[in-house]
This record gives C-alpha cells, structure tokens and sequence, in this order.
C-alpha cells in the first residue's frame, strides 16, 4: 500500500505510470486491430449444443451446464454475502462471474437447441445433426463409391446450414465468453497457487474453503465442458483474454484515480521502480497461459480421436 502523502497527482506523475499504460494499452490495441481484420469460419448453431461424442444426448450436456450454473453461483453468493460488494474488488471474481455466463448462455443455447431437436421428425434428425460425422466417417471409409454419395449428401445440406445453421449473435458471444474464460481461469489459478498463496504473509491472506473452490472449480468445471462440448478454439480470440485483463487494470486505475490505496494484488501496486517490470511480466504470462488451454483442446482432440475414433467427433 503506498503512503497517504504518495497519493494525489504526485502519484499519478511518476515514470512508471505512462511506461506501465503503454505496456496493457499497447496490446490491447493490437488486439482491437487484430480482431478486425480477421476472417473466419462459420460458426454452426449446433455446435454450440452438440456434444462431441456420437452416442452421447445434448440434453446431458444441457444437464452439466445447469448444474455448474446453480452451483458456481451459489458459491458467489456465498461470497457476496460474506464481503459485500467489495468481492469484486478482485480479479478473481470478475473471471467466476464470466465463467458463470458462460454456463448461463450455455445453458440456454442447449435448452433451445434439444427443444428444436426433439421438434424434428426422425429422418430430418439424423440428416441435421450427423452430417459432420458422417463427414467424418465417409473421410475414413475405403469404398470410394460410398464416399461420394455421402459427398453428395452432405453438399446438399451444405446450402441449409449456410442460410439457417449459423450461430447468432448470443452463439458468437457464447463462444467468445468461453475462450476469454479459457484463458483467465488459467491465470487466476496459477498466479493464485504459485505466487499470491506461496509468497502472501497468513496477515496479508488467509484461505478458506471457499476460496479454495473459486481457484480451483472454475478450471475444472471449464475443462468437464471442453471434454464435453464440439466447440471450435481458435487462436485469434486470445484477443479477447487481452481486453479482459485490460478492463480489469482500467477498472483499478480509475479506482485509485477517485482515492483508493489499497491494490488487491501487489505487482499492480505503481510506486515501485519494479512496476514497469510487474506489469510486464503480467502481460506475458497471458501468452503460456492461453496457450496451455489451447493445448488442452487440441490434446482432446488428437487423444480422443486416436482412441475412440468411432465415437468422438473432431471440433474444427
């Protein structure tokens, strides 16, 4: 905490202050630049409820998703109750909070998407919602003569998921939220279990049984859903992991700005001569840590698919 004669405008005119802006801004805008410049594919409504295994019903997947709602929220009720408003103070609980969306919008998105496919006569079932894995069966199959008529098949629904099959709005988000959560699970727990818990006096920090869970169910609920869902994961939403923290250090800023002197993690603290190097080290553990979730999914996909190629889907 730095001294009560440090805080004002002296504060906010040390060298550190610009040098430590520029370190988040930066990125941040090459983010922004990035994100809108890039193409993607398609995203498919269905991938949003699908789960990625054969046999397995998306209402199981609904089933998860309500659940983990009910329950994560009812531990940040049990939070809020215990520390008022001031639970948001902290990083950590901005993450549960995303990560608790995510199981909302996925919640609903999957009790919409087993409503439609419970509406649909049986034949129209099975052409919708298997033709990816008939794709990938027909990929694999040695008779040529039944690849292409499955090719065929699959070019002529091919024109329906291009006009009807398309994620929205509320899917784009739901699939941005999960990626941004991907990664800021990842840096809460580790930047929890290996530098606040190891180095923080028992004065400074003290766990508890909730805390305990907040830093550590969020990462394994996240990673059930992965094992679970047929969602695609690629690169270039790291993006949004970046503007994420960015709102957050933004967030502090303005509180401190407006007279606030306690940071609720030291290394955001801005009047040591270290600052600069905090903050930069807080911008690149972004990169390992989005990047072990990527590693995650593509694990998934290259071990499930190796070893129960019959039953598990790739996601794209």
């Amino acid at each position: 905490m730095a001294d009560t004669d440090e805080q004002g405008l002296g504060y906010w005119l040390r060298w550190q202050v610009p040098v430590c802006a520029l370190i988040f801004l930066a990125p941040s805008a090459i983010a922004l630049i990035f994100v809108s410049k890039v193409q993607t594919a398609p995203l498919a409504s269905y991938d949003l409820w699908l789960p990625c295994w054969r046999r397995l019903s998306p209402v199981w997947l609904l089933i998860y998703r309500a659940a983990v709602f009910v329950f994560m929220s009812w531990i940040l009720s049990q939070i809020v109750a215990s520390h008022g408003a001031f639970s948001f103070y902290f990083y950590t609980q901005w993450t549960f909070t995303l990560v608790i969306i995510y199981f909302a919008l996925g919640t609903i998105i999957s009790a919409h998407g087993c409503w439609t496919y419970s509406k649909r006569p049986e034949y129209e079932e099975g052409d919708h919602l298997l033709k990816r894995d008939q794709e990938e069966y027909n990929k694999s199959a040695t008779n040529r003569t039944n690849k292409i008529k499955g090719d065929i098949k699959l070019q002529s629904h091919q024109v329906q998921e291009e006009t009807e099959q398309r994620a929205g709005f509320w899917g784009y988000l739901m699939q941005a939220i999960y990626q941004t959560c991907a990664g800021a699970v990842m840096l809460t727990d580790i930047v929890f279990w290996f530098i606040l818990l190891p180095f923080l006096t028992s004065e400074q920090f003290r766990l508890n049984l909730l805390m305990g869970c907040m830093h550590t169910l969020n990462l394994v609920f996240l990673v059930l859903d992965t094992a679970l869902n047929r969602l695609p994961f690629p690169w270039f939403r790291f993006a949004y992991f970046v503007f994420w923290s960015s709102i957050y250090i933004t967030f502090q800023w303005v509180l401190h700005a407006c007279g606030f002197t306690w940071w609720p993690y030291p290394f955001l603290e801005l009047s040591t001569p270290w600052a600069p190097l905090w903050y930069f080290s807080l911008a690149l553990i972004h990169i390992p840590c989005y990047g072990m979730y990527a590693l995650i999914v593509k694990a998934k996909n290259a071990i499930f698919s190796r070893f129960f190629p019959s039953v598990y889907i790739k996601s794209n």
